[in-house]
């Protein structure tokens, strides 16, 4: 079948699945086995304790793969100097940039000169009308169930999608509650030209980085074993459930303040269980699709997988 879309054509990929930034886990075995089974695959670039760092992990993906990958920035974490990595962006011609958690003006205005595609993510009609003003080549609007950060208006992906496909003209990119082919026709149905899925990818054996038990977790949650924590303080964020997360939650109804959270809702935290497996000293960020994904397969396996569901689902509908 012909999974052609504007999205295919502007990332010069074979089918419009998009691997998400994933902070922490989103590295070059996991974005080139994502790109090499025909979607694209992401390095995440805040999460490196160094810009060199992020060259290095360029390069390995380049010996992964010859295929289209990109590189996340995500705004929102603090202590690294986004500058010097967008200049390792540019210097090794990475051709996709995805820009998450904060006003992308300043980097799209950056980008403009390079001919780098550039990605947003966002979470309303007006974010991405704003987007693209600025010049983003595409925008992916993330519905409340999806994992990690979130927008602050508790939006599902069923009405935020065709909301935001009305709102511009570029192509959109369906994010939240999307785990297999299913999800990913129900998006085209919504008029979203591909999808980007993360919690799906951090169970699929090329995601290295990521802990058995967070792996084992996932696997056995329901679609009610997730929460949202720092919703008090402004930057929601859907994780699974588990008593440090409980703990978080306790702190944010008595104490909603970023000082009395600062050392709960950190990178560190995030990393005692993701990396360590650590569960009783650290929280795990995932979406409410957890609760529909029971396996952990190869990428190339997993999307071998959803193309046959969704080709089974067009040939139903009767589109060949």
């Amino acid at each position: 079948m012909n999974w052609s879309t504007r999205l295919t054509d502007l990332l010069h990929i074979e089918y419009p699945i998009v691997q998400g930034g994933l902070a922490y886990l989103g590295y070059a075995d996991l974005a080139a086995a994502v790109s090499n089974a025909g979607g694209l695959g992401q390095i995440t670039a805040m999460s490196l304790p160094r810009a060199d760092r992020l060259r290095e992990e360029i390069h390995r993906a380049r010996a992964l793969t010859d295929k289209p990958f990109g590189v996340n920035l995500a705004l929102g974490m603090h202590g690294h100097d986004i500058r010097d990595r967008l200049q390792i962006i540019v210097e090794e011609k990475v051709p996709v940039v995805s820009i998450s958690g904060g006003d992308p003006s300043e980097i799209l205005h950056m980008l403009e000169p390079t001919g780098i595609t550039s990605i947003v993510l966002v979470s309303s009609g007006r974010q991405a009308r704003k987007a693209e003003q600025r010049g983003a080549s595409a925008v992916v609007v993330v519905g409340n169930e999806g994992g990690g950060h979130l927008g602050r208006d508790g939006v599902g992906t069923m009405v935020l999608v065709p909301s935001v496909v009305d709102a511009v003209g570029i192509p959109v990119i369906a994010a939240g509650g999307i785990g297999d082919g299913r999800g990913w026709m129900a998006a085209h149905a919504l008029g979203a030209e591909g999808i980007m899925m993360g919690t799906r990818f951090i169970l699929t054996q090329e995601c290295v980085d990521a802990a058995e038990s967070y792996k084992r977790a996932l696997v056995r949650s329901s679609e009610s074993d997730t929460v949202v924590i720092k919703a008090s303080i402004g930057y929601p964020a859907r994780v699974l459930r588990n008593a440090f997360a409980e703990r978080i939650l306790d702190i944010e109804r008595r104490t909603p303040h970023y000082d009395a959270l600062r050392n709960l809702v950190s990178g560190q935290a995030n990393r005692r269980w993701i990396h360590d497996g650590l569960e009783e000293e650290g929280f795990g960020l995932a979406g409410q699709v957890s609760g529909i994904i029971h396996d952990v397969p190869t990428v190339a396996g997993l999307i071998d997988g959803m193309l046959k569901e969704a080709e089974a689902i067009r040939g139903a509908w009767g589109f060949d």
